[in-house]
């Protein structure tokens, strides 16, 4: 067995074959491009490791050479650009300037790069690197392609009536989906790049004159000073921006649905798109636009108020119910209805645990039943948490663990979840439904009400890119209560909501408008 000197520092041991590895990210300097171009592929080589997937491809005694990555870009597109190449070629191939060279290639998109570090960015993001003797520079030409997913119907905020696209991981679609949705020359798009390995793009979206300019610049501070190795996923964003770590409140939403994403913009707010995931981010937010659907605007305002009253109900009973049956059957049975307490009494009577305990057993046992079904095979998982939980309620009753009425309270409560419609609230909801139910078991009604006042002081203080959280309820606002608890007919939503958007109100109607194109 072949032993290792562990005095040594890691960072030394077998140096030869692993200094590669142990180095830190590809430092590729600011260096530009000169020389040969025989000089900058030994570069594009060693830069990337003598990667299988990395081919080159040279031409007229290598005085064109043409790096690519061969999983990151298009055949069809490669192909054209090597027959734009030939053909300059043929017409003798020399020209004064990489100017008049990008003039000549049809194949996509062409930039100008001026240094190696540009040249490997753009190889990493699906471009072709075009080397010309005699020229400085690289010409990158937007050829990319691999593996994409179509646009399908969002899985995660279905809707009855409204639009059935989706986003996708692939940003450039997604922009796309916007683009169709806002025909407007204001729509403003900006740019980041973030994530030393990942080099994840990442892009702002907003509506020049309705968007607050002090938001989308405090929207583009905060992703300018994220210092991270990777981001693979908009929660990665979310976490960094946002304005208060420490809360079970999300206080930016988060949004597979591109007509969500366009009225969001329509209303002021800004929406951030990161390359591969389909979910954007939406913000500023308040509390109440969690129990907002997409398709509130879609259906009559009469059944859409309803339904958003049906969700603020769900809400408080999904976090109060099983604290206020603990409460109530431990500590205040005398305000119950004498029948009622017979038949809870009766049913309770050979049960071994208290209230407390048991419905934190059965809480906890629908949170193991609700996380199997979500991890296993999509084929059999739904399956197995709708038997499992009927299954396992009928058995814990007929052997006497928990009382019927405890199945009750618990499965009414895990339903009245579900009908949130942003999941982030709902998850926010299961966390603060244990505190609760333990508050209730140890001190009653009096402990409900010693959690809950703290909590709505907790969400009064909160704020979202300088927008109060609860908002329009704390500070109060009646002007803005039309598009909360209930929604007015579209005729009598003529204006913006006040706390997001405080230029160019006035959305339709005979009001004065502000010109868009003022500064």
């Amino acid at each position: 067995m072949r032993r290792i000197n562990r005095n040594r520092p890691p960072h030394i041991r077998r140096k030869d074959k692993a200094e590669s590895i142990t180095e830190g990210p590809n430092e590729a300097a600011s260096r530009p491009i000169v020389g040969p171009p025989s000089d900058t592929v030994v570069m594009i080589q060693e830069a990337l490791g003598n990667s299988p997937d990395v081919h080159i491809r040279k031409m007229a005694n290598e005085k064109f050479v043409v790096s690519y990555i061969d999983s990151l870009t298009d055949p069809k597109l490669l192909s054209e650009l090597m027959s734009n190449l030939e053909d300059m070629i043929q017409e003798g191939g020399e020209a004064s300037s990489k100017e008049q060279f990008a003039d000549s290639i049809s194949a996509g998109s062409v930039k100008l790069a001026s240094t190696e570090r540009e040249m490997l960015s753009g190889m990493l993001t699906g471009a072709a690197a075009v080397l010309v003797e005699g020229v400085e520079g690289a010409l990158l030409v937007s050829i990319p392609g691999g593996s994409r997913r179509s646009v399908e119907e969002p899985s995660s905020q279905t809707v009855i009536r409204g639009p059935k696209e989706g986003f996708t991981e692939d940003i450039s679609t997604n922009l796309s989906l916007i683009r169709k949705r806002l025909r407007t020359p204001d729509l403003r798009l900006e740019n980041r790049v973030i994530g030393t390995y990942t080099q994840t793009r990442v892009v702002v979206a907003y509506i020049r004159g309705i968007a607050q300019a002090s938001v989308v610049e405090e929207v583009l501070k905060r992703l300018d000073a994220i210092d991270t190795d990777s981001i693979l996923e908009s929660g990665y964003i979310e976490e960094f921006i946002q304005d208060r770590a420490f809360t079970p409140f999300p206080t930016i939403i988060n949004t597979e649905r591109p007509d969500t994403v366009a009225g969001s913009l329509l209303d002021g707010q800004v929406s951030i798109l990161i390359d591969g995931t389909p979910f954007a981010l939406v913000c500023p937010v308040t509390f109440f636009k969690f129990f907002l659907s997409s398709e509130d605007y879609y259906q009559r305002y009469d059944i859409s108020s309803f339904l958003r009253n049906i969700r603020l109900f769900s809400f408080l009973v999904a976090m109060l119910l099983p604290s206020l049956y603990i409460a109530v059957t431990t500590f205040h049975p005398e305000m119950l209805p004498t029948t009622m307490l017979i038949s809870i009494a009766a049913q309770r009577e050979g049960t071994p645990l208290p209230a407390l305990l048991e419905a934190m057993l059965m809480e906890i046992t629908f949170e193991v039943i609700r996380e199997a079904g979500v991890r296993m095979p999509r084929v059999v998982g739904p399956a197995i948490s709708i038997v499992g939980a009927l299954v396992l309620g009928q058995a814990a009753v007929q052997a006497g663990l928990v009382s019927a009425v405890m199945v009750i309270i618990v499965s009414f409560t895990a339903i009245a979840n579900f009908v949130i419609p942003t999941f982030a609230m709902s998850s926010a909801v299961r966390l603060i439904r244990f505190g609760l139910m333990i508050l209730a078991g140890s001190f009653g009604l009096y402990g409900i009400l010693s959690g809950i006042i703290p909590l709505l002081m907790h969400l009064v203080s909160l704020q979202s890119f300088g927008v109060p959280y609860f908002l329009p309820v704390a500070p109060l606002s009646w002007s803005n209560i039309k598009d909360v608890f209930i929604r007015l007919p579209w005729p009598r939503m003529n204006k913006r909501p006040e706390y997001i958007s405080i230029q160019n109100q006035v959305r339709q109607g005979n009001g004065p408008k502000e010109d868009p194109n003022k500064s």
